[in-house]
């Protein structure tokens, strides 16, 4: 289970909240134009430079089952690094926008119900608050399965 006195990077997408375990985020980027590559992954919007690495961006929105919707002044990319085989794989996820890096309210964790919930549920860590609102804590290394991670692990690795 989460721990609600773990700092977490706060995201916005749709009319959601959602936290992400600091320990996995990287960076917080503005968005860049994509490079698009053959037979990406569905929800995989391209290839961005970073600082001379090739990142992957996945479109959070299209992972659960959103539309996409056009990039607005508050749309940013969370960059991750998630443990695969003993090394890390990075990859960005494109939010709708970012809000703070922050504790959760004390109120502590609850578990996610299992029915009802539109999101991917092996994904959602638990639920908490922040300042009074319900959080979703999403588990990264359960957002993006093993094949998307095989992908980014490819498509990042240097030719």
């Amino acid at each position: 289970m989460p721990a609600s006195d773990r700092p977490y990077v706060t995201v916005g997408l749709d009319q959601e909240t959602f936290a992400l375990d600091v320990t996995h985020v990287r960076e917080v980027l503005d968005p860049q134009p994509f490079i698009r590559l053959p037979d990406m992954p569905p929800a995989m919007r391209g290839i961005i430079d970073v600082r001379g690495h090739g990142i992957p961006v996945f479109d959070l929105r299209m992972k659960f089952g959103l539309p996409p919707v056009e990039q607005t002044a508050h749309t940013r990319i969370v960059v991750f690094e998630i443990p695969r085989g003993g090394r890390p794989v990075t990859l960005g996820a494109l939010t709708d926008r970012v809000f703070e890096v922050t504790a959760l309210d004390e109120t502590g964790i609850e578990r996610p119900a299992e029915l009802g919930m539109r999101w991917r549920s092996e994904a959602v860590a638990g639920l908490g608050r922040r300042k009074g609102r319900l959080v979703i804590i999403l588990d990264v290394t359960r957002v993006f399965d093993f094949s998307e991670l095989s992908v980014a692990a490819c498509d990042a690795s240097p030719p």
